[in-house]
């Protein structure tokens, strides 16, 4: 009997830890680099709005930079508001250091950018937390510094 719970649990944890492999897309990461490139182009483009779609379109999108805003259009009035001209954008270029699975519906993005300016070059590092909305990755936090 005892030789049987023993046999039971242990199929047990084989059978959860399948469970948990399975609940991973294989393909986040790849849409997640490929949500990111979008908006490095949209940037380059003078593109604020394009760059924009990137993020959750809720009250609840919460950007941390020199302050803390919330909501997608207090985020975009700010990017609106910081780099209003061509010269202020620049060229964005970003480096990924790290896609984290948290969940199935969530990954923690960790990386650099590097804004190269006539009026003086940029650089930070940033830390994003995606979400799938509605079959659809998007950035909800995001922290730059």
């Amino acid at each position: 009997m005892q030789k049987n719970l023993y046999l039971l649990l242990f199929l047990f944890s084989f059978s959860c830890t399948d469970s948990k492999i399975e609940t991973r897309n294989p393909n986040a990461e790849r849409e997640i680099r490929t949500v990111l490139d979008k908006q490095v182009i949209a940037w380059n483009e003078g593109n604020i709005d394009a760059f924009m779609q990137s993020y959750w379109q809720s009250d609840s999108l919460q950007f941390i930079g020199s302050d803390i805003t919330k909501g997608w259009n207090s985020t975009l009035e700010g990017y609106k508001r910081r780099y209003p001209t061509a010269e202020a954008l620049g060229s964005l270029r970003f480096e990924i250091l790290e896609v984290v699975y948290i969940s199935p519906d969530a990954y923690l993005v960790t990386g650099k950018y590097f804004l190269t300016r006539t009026i003086g070059d940029l650089n930070g590092i940033f830390t994003l937390l995606f979400r799938n909305k509605e079959g659809k990755w998007v950035i909800v936090h995001d922290h730059t510094s």
